[in-house]
C-alpha cells in the first residue's frame, strides 16, 4: 500500500479544507470550461459513490449532489479549488437508463478523456463488493489508448470483510498489471467512515506537486 508523509497527510488536508466552488456543469464537450488549472477527474459505474467521495474529500455535505438513484449525474460537474479543479463525471453502465441516454454519457466520458489536456489523473471509482466489471473496460480501453494516468480508488470498504478486501485488491492489481496508463496501487476508501480520505487527499497533494516539479 502507497504510504504517505505527515506533512502530505497534512497538505492534503490544508488543500481540501480551503475554498471550492461550482464552476460549470458541461452535458456535451462544446460545453467544456476553458482548461485552467489541473483537473483531476473521479470515474466509475453510476451509483459507486463518487459525488459522496467528493463531499468527504472537501470535508462538505452538498458540493456534489448525491442520489440513491442510478444515472442521476448526467453532465461532467467542475469545482475549482486553491490549486487544482476537481471533475465530478456521469456514472456509466446504468442499463435501465434510455440507450440513447447512456450512449450520449459514454460519448461523452470518452470525449472528455481524450481530448482534456490538463486532465492530471482520473481515479476511477470501484466499489469494493463487486470489483471491476465488464462495464469498466471501455473506459479503461480509452485511457489507456489516451496515456491518461488513473488509479482505481475502492469506495464502500465498510461493507466488506477484510479477507475479502485483501482478495478483491490484490484481483484488481493483477487486472491492472497489464494496462500501461495504470497506477499500480489501488487506494481504499470508505465516505460514510472516512477511511482512505486522508490518504487520497495525500495522493491528490503528490500528484500536483509531481506535475508542478514536471512543468519546471
Amino acid at each position: 500500500m502507497t504510504s504517505f508523509t505527515d506533512d502530505e497527510i497534512e497538505s492534503g488536508r490544508k488543500l481540501f479544507a480551503g475554498e471550492w466552488r461550482f464552476v460549470a456543469a458541461a452535458g456535451s464537450f462544446p460545453a467544456l470550461p476553458p482548461m485552467q488549472d489541473i483537473e483531476i477527474a473521479f470515474a466509475g459505474r453510476s451509483n459507486v459513490g463518487k459525488s459522496s467521495l467528493v463531499n468527504a474529500l472537501t470535508g462538505r455535505t452538498s458540493l456534489a449532489r448525491t442520489s440513491h438513484t442510478p444515472g442521476r449525474t448526467q453532465e461532467l460537474i467542475f469545482f475549482a479549488g486553491h490549486r487544482a479543479t476537481l471533475v465530478d463525471m456521469p456514472g456509466y453502465g446504468y442499463a435501465a437508463s434510455a440507450k440513447s441516454k447512456v450512449k450520449a454519457w459514454t460519448e461523452l466520458i470518452h470525449a472528455y478523456l481524450r481530448g482534456r489536456q490538463n486532465l492530471a489523473r482520473v481515479y476511477l471509482l470501484v466499489d469494493a463488493r463487486h470489483g471491476l466489471k465488464s462495464t469498466d473496460e471501455p473506459v479503461l480501453d480509452t485511457l489507456d489508448i489516451a496515456a491518461v494516468s488513473y488509479q482505481v480508488v475502492l469506495t464502500k470498504t465498510d461493507q466488506v470483510k477484510p479477507a475479502e478486501l485483501s482478495a478483491r485488491i490484490a484481483e484488481i492489481q493483477a487486472a491492472l498489471a497489464r494496462r500501461p496508463a495504470a497506477y499500480p496501487e489501488v487506494l481504499v476508501t470508505s465516505s460514510r467512515t472516512g477511511t482512505g480520505i486522508a490518504e487520497l487527499r495525500a495522493a491528490v497533494v503528490r500528484l500536483l506537486a509531481e506535475r508542478a516539479e514536471s512543468g519546471r
